[in-house]
């Protein structure tokens, strides 16, 4: 990769990571679950504790 390829990278990187911690912050402010996919099915996680809340088929 080019340098101005790894400093892309790493600024994308870094705009996901903010995107999904404000995202964990907004789930807890409205108290709501987090849906996500794993290992191929769809899983609400918690987004004070991030545990399985329930696997839905």
């Amino acid at each position: 990769m080019s340098p101005k390829q790894e400093a892309l990278s790493k600024k994308i990187e870094a705009g996901l990571k903010l995107a999904f911690d404000r995202m964990v912050e907004f789930k807890k402010y409205k108290k709501s679950n987090l849906i996500v996919e794993r290992d191929g099915k769809m899983v609400e996680l918690d987004p004070f504790t991030m545990k399985i809340v329930k696997v839905i088929k």
